[in-house]
């Protein structure tokens, strides 16, 4: 393990937005609050300073989340409890949209964070991953369709998160690839971490799909029968694992039958299916509808002019994640929990 003064900082990104999209009208989906991603973030901090993490950075923002914790972070500071890391929030210009959280990430990686915490749904997990590089993630849901980040208490991500910073545990035992969709549309690139969906929508308009109609052609990387969104289609058809070589593609223009699917919270909706079968990785597939829209993971993003080919192409090498279980087995294997008894010092 390293010296308390040798551990880097962790880098924790809460997107301020998720969780408060248009499927709150569209479906039975909650609206994530403010103050429970404050509390995930607290949670996170006593799990850091347990393990000796000293400091933390994160984006800010304007909604409630800085706010929450500064005074979170004075309340705790007040009572004089457990040491928590020190917190700077990245001195940056906002925006108000994904190029935020692009930009914190850049800023996360200059400053050398070990593992970037990340509080979002798979668009805001998408954006991050464009922009992590080998740096893993520590995932938490705090989103609408969460097929990709982990639904897991916040205080055992955040300690598994602090072992790997420390060094008690190594990347090797405790961060994991993840496939990846890469998306090119004539000189544009962009990825997907968990589907791809080519929609008749000609607009990006409010993002999210959530009618069955408007889907052309799915592609997935991995389908979990117990995923919502999207990828549920696909897995209602023939699941693929996240640790499966290859993904998954459906067809749904000039469909023959159709498939019950949990496309959103609440909304479990017979889907037209014509066609399905697996996509292997490296071999790009081109798209058969050329006008409309694509949602990448589960959010239109590109407009479709029915000029530009159009391919995706399944990845093996997309971002790596961390295995909290594993990265806890492997810390209680190398001793990394025990602590010395504290004892009194004579009078």
């Amino acid at each position: 393990m390293k010296h308390v003064s040798q551990i880097p900082p962790i880098g924790i990104l809460a997107n301020p937005a998720s969780g408060r999209d248009i499927r709150r009208l569209t479906s039975k989906a909650l609206v994530f609050p403010t103050v429970e991603k404050v509390n995930m973030i607290e949670r996170l901090l006593g799990a850091f300073g347990a393990v000796g993490v000293q400091k933390v950075v994160m984006m800010p923002d304007v909604v409630g989340i800085t706010a929450g914790l500064t005074r979170a972070i004075d309340g705790h500071r007040a009572d004089r409890g457990q040491p928590w890391p020190q917190v700077e929030f990245l001195p940056m210009q906002l925006r108000h949209d994904a190029s935020d959280t692009a930009e914190a990430i850049r800023r996360m990686r200059a400053a050398g964070v070990a593992v970037i915490v990340v509080l979002g749904g798979d668009g805001t997990h998408r954006v991050v991953a464009s922009e992590c590089g080998d740096i893993p993630l520590a995932t938490l849901s705090s989103g609408t369709n969460n097929a990709f980040p982990e639904l897991r208490e916040a205080t055992l991500t955040g300690l598994a998160a602090g072992l790997l910073a420390s060094g008690a545990v190594s990347v090797g035992e405790a961060a994991v690839p993840n496939k990846q969709l890469r998306v090119r549309v004539g000189e544009r690139e962009e990825i997907a971490l968990v589907d791809v969906c080519v929609t008749h929508l000609d607009h990006v308009g409010a993002r999210a799909v959530w009618e069955p109609s408007s889907i052309a052609e799915l592609f997935v990387s991995f389908a979990e029968p117990d995923a919502i969104g999207l990828s549920s289609i696909a897995a209602m058809l023939a699941p693929v694992g996240r640790n499966d070589w290859q993904g998954a593609w459906v067809q749904c223009d000039g469909a023959t039958s159709s498939v019950l699917a949990p496309i959103a919270p609440g909304l479990v909706v017979p889907v037209p299916v014509a066609a399905h079968g697996l996509l292997l990785p490296g071999e790009p597939r081109p798209l058969r509808c050329l006008r409309g829209s694509l949602a990448l993971d589960g959010e239109r993003e590109i407009e479709l002019n029915g000029r530009e080919p159009a391919s995706v192409t399944l990845e093996l090498d997309g971002p790596r994640t961390l295995d909290v279980r594993a990265t806890l087995a492997a810390a209680v294997r190398h001793g990394a929990l025990r602590r010395p008894l504290a004892t009194e010092m004579p009078a």
